[in-house]
């Protein structure tokens, strides 16, 4: 059994725009451990994003507020560090991988420029000394461990020379610089082809396998979590509503939202018909009282008018709902 690395325990946050506050995050806890692979999934606006970014530290207060929970890295608890030991934890313990390579490669400089100067800024945090040759060495090395052919050049080259998978790779590469524990990586394959997207897939399953990553991605493919995950946490409206091995959570889907979402994945046999699901995410400035699915549940009563049961991490499969809790009881 792995050890955990990441933890978060009922982290609650919300913004604060034009006189009203957004409740975007609800009590959200998941474990990450150490060499495995585990998948955030939910539709576009459920908050999957904002989650990596609270813990990562790279959201604005004000108007982001951190309102309640803990997220525990290796038991220390990161909200409760100050400025100068989170930073140093940001980009070399973890590192995040954002969702498009070409808004976060800056284009006027080179592939080599970009990860030497994160190095550089490393070094001087952590107290190293090493020299610009020694930084480009690391720098190929990495360059080699995501599959890039001839490194050197690759090194030379500008953003807009590379291909969106070469570039996908660059920014991998990039968060593994400085020997990173934790990897997040929000959409890995966007707009990517199918062939390359399962090339980025199947590099960062090997990652996680030969360095003992733990990696987080979040996504809205379910058929990338089928195929890769070892676990998922399913989100809806800033909350964790099931979480669940990949294999027992597909057999088995036990919250109507997570039946609805694989409901809406077209099926290659054409035997069933397309799904989607009806009406749209709640407002979060004033979220519904209870389960904030009830609204588009077709199976809610006035029980789930009232907060549903609490979901334990750590089981086999939980569930927060009060129709598999009347069903148990």
């Amino acid at each position: 059994m792995s050890a955990t690395l990441l933890s978060l325990r009922d982290l609650s946050l919300e913004f604060s725009l034009f006189g009203r506050r957004a409740y975007v995050l609800n009590r959200v806890s998941l474990d990450v451990p150490e060499a495995r692979h585990v998948a955030l999934v939910g539709e576009s606006g459920c908050g999957k994003s904002v989650t990596m970014r609270a813990i990562m530290g790279l959201l604005r207060s004000p108007p982001a507020r951190i309102t309640g929970g803990e997220i525990l890295f290796d038991g220390r608890d990161l909200l409760t560090m100050s400025a100068p030991e989170r930073e140093a934890l940001r980009g070399v313990a973890m590192s995040m991988v954002f969702q498009d390579p070409m808004t976060s490669l800056n284009p006027v400089f080179s592939v080599g420029d970009q990860m030497g100067s994160i190095l550089k800024y490393a070094d001087r945090r952590l107290g190293r000394a090493r020299s610009k040759a020694e930084r480009m060495t690391r720098v190929y090395e990495v360059l080699r461990q995501v599959r890039m052919p001839d490194p050197e050049r690759i090194a030379l080259a500008y953003p807009f020379m590379l291909s969106g998978g070469m570039r996908q790779r660059v920014l991998i590469a990039m968060a593994l610089l400085n020997e990173t524990r934790l990897l997040i990586a929000d959409e890995p394959g966007t707009a990517l082809d199918v062939t390359t997207q399962a090339q980025i897939l199947k590099l960062l399953q090997d990652l996680v396998a030969e360095r003992h990553l733990a990696l987080l991605m979040i996504t809205h493919n379910l058929g990338v979590v089928r195929a890769s995950a070892n676990y998922v946490y399913v989100m809806y409206a800033g909350s964790v509503v099931e979480h669940g091995p990949t294999a027992a959570l597909f057999a088995n889907p036990r919250h109507p939202y997570t039946r609805a979402l694989i409901d809406c994945v077209p099926k290659l046999s054409g035997r069933t018909t397309f799904r989607g699901i009806e009406g749209t995410l709640p407002d979060y400035a004033a979220p519904p009282p209870g389960c904030r699915f009830a609204p588009r549940c077709p199976h809610a009563t006035s029980v789930c008018a009232t907060p549903p049961p609490d979901l334990a991490v750590g089981g086999a499969h939980g569930v927060s709902c009060w129709l598999e809790a009347e069903k148990a009881a």
